[in-house]
């Protein structure tokens, strides 16, 4: 199963996995994951059992939810890869439905806008990517190969795919590299040593603070420094490791003191670098830390 391709959306800071079936072209959705986010529920044992209730209810009425799940293996709380139910996307909205109140309503609407958005049709691309000869051509460390990077992940859907931007931008009050020396200033980046992990991660910081396009830039960049840290220290970062906050803390940091972002990544570090699975879910964390709360 090493061609087995995982997926991890995000609901109200809770994960929702996925697996997907080469043979019938869809994805199939963990219920317990959807049970847990629609009640509320931290304890796997109670979720089980809610689900054990409510499996048995609708089956009595006959409902399709039952007759539609099928079984697949995905990681238990115990560290195994156990047989557990699963949903394709029209039971997984079916199953929404059997729950009444906002809340499910908020999460059948995420659930079926997700995959047309940009963000939706980008990760399907970075997905895409871990399987390219493509991956094996870009650039180590270079503004070029930023920009390739870029153009991989939003060819099609931004006019600016893998253009350095020529405005000034913010976000949250900080201003990122003025545009007009932005081109000075990618070339001074460029020529920075990435031979420490201390090195790599000054570069990163660099990096973003230059943000050298409109949009996008996290997720590229992040994708940018797995490359950098895969070639030079035969590493790259388990995205999984680090919460959201975690990162933006430390990320808006950054510019003025980065020990903060060392010491969060150093601790994610995994010589994992040509697994399959830990690529997907890193760029399943990686687009979750650029969705708005």
């Amino acid at each position: 199963m090493s061609k087995e391709k995982i997926s991890i959306r995000f609901f109200d800071d809770r994960e929702v996995r996925a697996i997907w079936d080469e043979e019938k072209s869809k994805w199939w959705f963990s219920v317990l994951d959807i049970i847990a986010v629609l009640t509320d529920q931290d304890d796997y044992n109670k979720t089980r059992n809610y689900w054990k209730y409510l499996k048995a209810k609708l089956k009595k009425e006959k409902s399709q939810v039952v007759s539609a799940t099928t079984q697949l293996k995905i990681l238990a709380p115990d560290g195994k890869k156990r047989l557990t139910d699963m949903l394709d996307y029209d039971g997984i909205i079916a199953l929404g439905k059997e729950f009444p109140g906002k809340k499910a309503n908020r999460f059948i609407e995420w659930f079926t806008y997700s995959d047309e958005s940009i963000d939706g049709k980008s990760k399907t691309k970075a997905y895409a990517l871990f399987e390219s000869s493509f991956i094996n051509s870009i650039e180590i460390g270079t503004t070029k190969g930023l920009q390739q990077i870029h153009a991989y992940l939003f060819g099609g859907l931004y006019n600016f795919a893998g253009q350095i931007r020529q405005k000034n931008i913010s976000k949250a009050g900080f201003q990122f590299a003025v545009s007009r020396f932005l081109g000075d200033t990618l070339k001074q980046i460029e020529a920075m040593p990435e031979t420490t992990f201390n090195e790599i991660i000054d570069k990163y910081v660099e990096m973003n603070i230059a943000h050298p396009f409109i949009e996008g830039n996290g997720r590229s960049t992040r994708i940018w420094l797995d490359l950098i840290l895969k070639k030079r220290l035969k590493k790259c970062v388990d995205w999984s490791k680090i919460s959201k906050r975690d990162y933006m803390n430390a990320m808006m940091q950054s510019p003025t003191n980065s020990s903060v972002l060392k010491q969060l990544l150093k601790n994610a570090l995994t010589d994992k670098i040509n697994d399959r699975e830990m690529f997907m879910k890193g760029i399943d964390y990686s687009y979750y830390y650029e969705e708005n709360e």
